[in-house]
């Protein structure tokens, strides 16, 4: 069983899962829509991954502000994740996602990656980096518990 991690953007969703044994978090792909408030291909598109990675938990990216505040952008992924709940059935963490579109793009750049190649991979690092969050955090959690 796998986990699944998510960046959830205006027109576009990162897709990531983890390995069997929840230790690294590899990209997917990124899913694009032309309306930032069409979710039904999108959700069905999750659908199928969550089948096709036999996955058993999501984490999704949740966008506070710097000083901690939810804006807009962090109560539309709220109510993206509770839909997913509804849709998949499984249960949705929501993980802080600052600065991980920042580190997705340092990484893109440090690996050349051209400037208008980026934009096709950003969102699916980010969703690398979010779950990878996400799952170094349970091991840390496992660590300390002994």
């Amino acid at each position: 069983m796998r986990i699944m991690g998510l960046d959830y953007g205006s027109k576009t969703v990162g897709v990531a899962v983890s390995d069997p044994l929840k230790i690294t978090a590899q990209a997917v792909e990124t899913i694009t829509r032309k309306e930032e408030n069409k979710l039904r291909k999108t959700c069905a598109r999750i659908e199928e991954l969550v089948k096709e990675y036999q996955v058993e938990q999501i984490v999704l990216g949740f966008p506070r502000h710097m000083n901690n505040d939810i804006g807009e952008r962090a109560e539309k992924s709220l109510e993206f994740g509770q839909m997913l709940e509804r849709r998949t059935g499984l249960k949705v963490v929501m993980w802080d996602e600052r600065l991980t579109t920042v580190e997705a793009e340092r990484t893109l750049m440090e690996n050349k990656v051209r400037r208008e190649n980026r934009k096709k991979y950003i969102d699916q690092i980010a969703a690398v980096f979010i779950l990878q969050g996400y799952l170094d955090s349970l091991a840390h959690r496992k660590d300390f518990e002994g």
